[in-house]
């Protein structure tokens, strides 16, 4: 399942990048984060891996992100692993104008197990899910910028 997702945040390119690129951050817009944890690698940088967990409702997830490339302020790509879910992401971050950024997102998530299931019968619940991040991320950059 691929899609691509944007969203204009009403912001400089480099307060979003900031404010993105710092893990300090991630649980400001990322409400069902509980922790994050850097495994191995240099923080930031390819091929650098990290564990996080949400609490998603009463569900604990873990996910394992790795850095596939870093070549920010323009664009930064990962993966992420949970159970049943490979989900790759390439971030882009075009500058319209002095005070907006474009940010945009090419998702692919490859599903096996029950969430194959979960997939075919709720497809749309992923990339729902996926906005929401970019809406919560822009809200979160507008009002601290």
């Amino acid at each position: 399942m691929k899609f691509q997702l944007e969203i204009e945040i009403n912001a400089p390119r480099s307060t979003v990048i900031e404010l993105f690129d710092n893990v300090e951050n991630m649980s400001k817009w990322q409400k069902e984060l509980v922790s994050f944890e850097h495994v191995s690698g240099v923080p930031g940088e390819k091929g650098a891996v990290s564990k996080l967990i949400y609490l998603m409702g009463k569900r604990k997830v873990e996910m394992i992100e790795t850095i596939t490339e870093n070549n920010l302020p323009i664009h930064m790509h990962g993966t992420y692993q949970a159970k049943g879910v490979l989900n790759k992401i390439e971030n882009y971050f075009d500058e319209l104008d002095q005070n907006t950024t474009l940010w945009r997102s090419d998702n692919e998530y490859k599903l096996s197990g029950v969430m194959k299931i979960i997939g075919f019968m709720f497809p749309s619940s992923f990339e729902k899910q996926s906005y929401k991040l970019m809406e919560d991320f822009k809200s979160f950059v507008e009002t601290n910028s």
